[in-house]
């Protein structure tokens, strides 16, 4: 595989990717000085692809880009897309975990099902008409209160209840095996290398 452009500045998502994607030299678009593409998307999928599209039409590489989120159902699906986001732009990861805290305060433990999502997105270039596009998802439920060291984002509230913790208490190789991310760059792996093949 040739060099492959990573749309991401979150250092968290990238070390994430980089330990996966073991034996591929992958490079963060931010080695390039290129800006993050704008997430106008109303879906994790439109938001891959403009990052994707971002990164190779700047780098002039293929580019591998995700867009994830938490999904709570207590919440109608919120954060969603704007997971990043959900306490307004620049918002740090203690304020989104604060907000998500809040608006589930009083909400039983039985009702805070959630899941994260990760779709992937390959583009060979910039105007590839047929993205490689991969999911993965990750059940859980989230806690009343942050805990572990671990991770980024929404881990230190996100329960998995197959290793009875949080996952920002798992080693970084146990989450990649189990994450929602892990699960759509194995995935996604598969298919650039089958689309390659042909």
């Amino acid at each position: 595989m040739h060099d492959i452009v990573l749309a991401s500045s979150n250092p968290g998502k990238i070390r994430e990717i980089q330990a996966i994607l073991t034996g591929h030299p992958i490079i963060p678009q931010s080695a390039f000085n290129v800006v993050d593409a704008e997430e106008s998307g109303a879906t994790f999928v439109e938001n891959a692809i403009l990052k994707a599209r971002n990164a190779a039409l700047h780098c002039k590489l293929p580019a591998i880009a995700d867009d994830s989120g938490l999904v709570v159902d207590a919440l109608n699906g919120a954060p969603g897309v704007i997971s990043a986001r959900y306490a307004g732009i620049g918002a740090s990861d203690r304020d989104n975990l604060d907000k998500l805290l809040q608006a589930l305060e009083g909400v039983p433990d039985e009702l805070r099902s959630a899941r994260f999502i990760c779709v992937m997105v390959f583009m060979e270039h910039a105007n590839d008409p047929c993205p490689v596009i991969a999911q993965g998802v990750w059940e859980g439920r989230i806690l009343t209160h942050a805990v572990g060291e671990n991770g980024f984002g929404y881990d230190p509230v996100f329960w998995v209840p197959e290793q009875g913790c949080a996952s920002a208490e798992l080693p970084a190789e146990v989450k990649n095996s189990l994450s929602h991310r892990g699960k759509a760059l194995k995935s996604l792996t598969a298919l650039i290398n089958a689309k390659q093949s042909r």
